[in-house]
């Protein structure tokens, strides 16, 4: 059983644990819980706390130099600035000599990864792809067969980690692998299975976030390592192969390909930013029936016919310590009818699609809101290790789905 550890919680944490909120002790504006050491890892905590121990501060002695009286502090262990963090401001008490740091993490700079080659190798034009004979099926042709069975198609998929490694340690409960290799299977099993189930001549692509697993092996907050198998240059080779080995594959089924891609999230955050503005740039520039759209606020929206799609990763890549939840709360929807309140969203569409990421779970809610339909999308990627010790194995994949007016169907799809 794991050892809990008294903590001090503000209202709005022990709500997010899921805990009976305490009234705060009497002067603070928080109360104490005793967590497991899960719980402390889902807030942003060490498992468990560094130890404090007693400091000798100040000495005094006599006119022999015999210590006369000692004062002591109880103090923990000394700050340690986290890789590709520094120390931004340093606060002192004038009555008690207490310091504070704070830090912030390095400005990303990406000087060590040779991009100009990485776009031209993608620039040169790839090959079709040429899928696991498995799967080879009769095609539509765009040129000589129009489909119109629905409005448009489209492709979601989100948390591809890539660069992540899921055993590190090689103590993983269920070890899978996730290398290039990995990567490319699924982009073209999401190719073959959006073919066989093309049933007009628009798609739609969404990528929620999260692409790659972080920069210098950190999240967009840092303060942790994160266990990853690439370097820098290799991810983003990788992840920008990714995202063209899609566009080829799907290019010449379709009259237009719209890709709308989250560059506001808690992993990839700006290196994202960096793969996805080259994929702008390469696929815009092969093919003129392609339209990249980076959106780089925590939320999105867009509009396809009279539907609107209102989209984020779930987290952002600074500020928000709780996202949006897999399940709609109060607050989720305070917060997402207050964005569509702002745009004019509801005037100026007949149906209110919200998609998010994050959470590694397939949720489709068409009932807690009646303005709008909240949808959690499976993580494309396998689990974590962390996440299979703490939660389990999960079930990853993405999702097909096909809108005419208001009607739809959702397609889930999992390996």
């Amino acid at each position: 059983m794991s050892k809990k550890t008294r903590t001090r919680l503000k209202p709005i944490e022990a709500e997010f644990l899921g805990l009976k909120v305490k009234k705060n002790d009497k002067g603070r504006d928080n109360a104490r819980y005793y967590l497991n050491e899960s719980q402390r890892i889902e807030l942003g905590l060490p498992a468990t706390p560094k130890e404090r121990r007693f400091v000798e501060m100040i000495k005094k002695f006599d006119k022999n130099d015999d210590i006369i009286s000692r004062t002591e502090k109880l103090q923990s262990e000394p700050i340690a600035v986290p890789d590709n963090f520094e120390i931004i401001k340093i606060s002192t008490s004038e009555t008690t000599g207490q310091q504070w740091v704070q830090y912030a993490q390095k400005e990303e700079t990406i000087e060590d990864i040779d991009i100009l080659s990485i776009i031209e190798k993608h620039s040169k034009g790839i090959k079709p792809i040429d899928l696991d004979p498995a799967y080879k099926i009769d095609l539509y042709d765009i040129d000589s067969v129009l489909i119109n069975l629905y409005d448009f198609d489209s492709l979601t998929f989100t948390d591809v980690h890539i660069g992540m490694d899921t055993d590190k340690d090689n103590n993983a409960m269920y070890p899978t692998e996730w290398n290039r290799e990995e990567v490319m299977s699924q982009a073209d099993l999401m190719i073959d299975q959006t073919i066989r189930n093309r049933s007009s001549n628009i798609l739609v692509v969404d990528d929620l976030g999260d692409l790659l697993d972080g920069y210098n092996e950190q999240t967009t907050r840092g303060g942790h390592k994160l266990p990853q198998n690439m370097g820098n240059d290799f991810a983003f080779d990788c992840a920008l192969e990714f995202k063209m080995r899609i566009l080829n594959g799907l290019i010449n089924h379709y009259e237009k390909i719209i890709f709308n891609n989250i560059c506001n999230d808690n992993h990839a955050g700006s290196f994202g930013y960096f793969v996805n503005s080259a994929f702008k740039s390469v696929a815009e520039s092969l093919y003129d029936r392609v339209e990249v759209n980076n959106h780089r606020q925590f939320i999105n929206h867009y509009y396809i016919e009279d539907v609107c799609f209102v989209i984020s990763h779930g987290k952002d890549d600074k500020a928000l310590k709780f996202g949006f939840k897999p399940k709609l709360d109060e607050k989720g929807v305070k917060k997402i009818d207050q964005y569509c309140k702002h745009n004019d969203i509801y005037s100026n569409c007949e149906l209110v699609v919200f998609k998010k990421g994050d959470s590694h779970q397939a949720l489709f809610d068409m009932c807690t809101s009646t303005d709008f339909m909240y949808n959690n999308y499976p993580a494309l990627s396998p689990s974590s290790n962390w996440i299979q010790s703490n939660f389990g194995l999960g079930r990853r994949g993405f999702v097909i789905e096909h809108y005419n007016g208001q009607d739809f169907v959702i397609k889930p799809f999992f390996n």
